[in-house]
């Protein structure tokens, strides 16, 4: 990943510029945790970055940027896939690099290698190449633009009787804790029995097989088995993969191919829940307060809905994901 700086001088500037943004947030912001305001120091830092990039992108605006990310999934989708879209429509993008099976993702991209085996979180650390990064109260749109995923996938295939309701779980080690944010079993019993007569359900887990690694290890709930058994109507996006191996790219393929013909979502915290918010309708996200940093500065409020316009409603726990059922779907 190119965003380390080699030039001595530049680390030392460097420094001192994240030094002076974070005394500006300690005035800004007097009552806030620290740890809080150094993502916001971290953001204010990405945007002043893109300043030496102002005539190349809005005089010159020759094909000149490259992209190049391996960190989070989540990261990826909400910061820095649509900073390389604002790019393509500003004429000015030349490259992308990411990890195997993003293809699809870059749709729009020429020229998109897929470099990296694996994801490594601790890349996005100093990771100051595009004008958003990380957690922060506020965002800035200014080379930010929708990626237009359900439009662009939207077909014929995966349409059913009934509307498709997609379940994102998800069931990982979280932060090097146990699993914080899935449905378990007895959950999903009670979503399945009571929806599955008004939705198409469409349960999805990918397998560690099927999707890039971030370092966080996926365990086995052992529901695939349990929803063939119990629940047969509802489809496994693991068997549509087995079924559709041969006239898709790859899981993340038929993800957003599935996914761009359905309007109501339930996801869990992380980039399961960013990747449901891209394709509009309602988006259940399951985000225990107790993990994570997205509720500390609002961003359910903010950059996710931005992803695509979808409402966005965040469940604390797994009542609220049960209340806004109920309510809305």
């Amino acid at each position: 990943m190119k965003n380390r700086l080699q030039n001595p001088e530049q680390r030392i500037m460097q420094r001192l510029i994240l030094k002076s943004l974070y005394a500006f947030v300690l005035i800004k912001y007097p009552g806030m945790r620290n740890d809080l305001r150094y993502f916001i120091r971290d953001n204010y830092f990405c945007r002043l970055n893109q300043l030496q990039f102002i005539v190349k992108d809005y005089l010159v605006r020759k094909q000149y940027k490259e992209t190049d990310y391996q960190g989070e999934f989540d990261q990826e989708l909400r910061y820095v896939l649509p900073f390389a879209y604002w790019h393509h429509l500003n004429g000015t993008l030349k490259k992308t690099v990411s990890c195997k099976h993003t293809k699809a993702f870059y749709f729009f991209s020429e020229n998109h290698e897929e470099r990296y085996a694996e994801r490594i979180w601790e890349a996005g650390y100093d990771y100051y190449s595009v004008p958003n990064m990380t957690h922060s109260n506020s965002f800035s749109y200014k080379k930010w633009a929708r990626v237009p995923l359900k439009k662009f996938y939207k077909n014929n295939q995966f349409v059913y009787a009934k509307p498709i309701l997609i379940i994102a779980n998800k069931y990982n080690v979280e932060w090097g804790n146990p699993p914080l944010n899935y449905l378990d079993i007895e959950l999903l019993d009670k979503i399945v029995s009571k929806y599955k007569s008004r939705y198409q359900v469409i349960y999805n887990r990918p397998l560690s097989t099927q999707i890039v690694s971030d370092n966080s290890e996926v365990l086995d709930l052992n529901e695939h088995a349990w929803l063939r058994q119990t629940h047969p109507e509802v489809l496994l996006m693991n068997d549509l993969f087995t079924t559709y191996q041969s006239t898709v790219n790859s899981f993340n393929h038929l993800q957003l191919m599935v996914y761009a013909n359905c309007d109501r979502f339930i996801s869990m915290h992380g980039g399961t829940a960013a990747l449901a918010s891209y394709f509009g309708g309602k988006n259940i996200i399951l985000s225990n307060p107790s993990g994570g940093m997205e509720h500390h500065f609002n961003e359910y409020k903010t950059i996710f809905p931005a992803l695509s316009g979808a409402t966005i409603l965040h469940a604390k726990n797994r009542e609220e994901v049960l209340k806004y059922l109920e309510e809305l779907y």
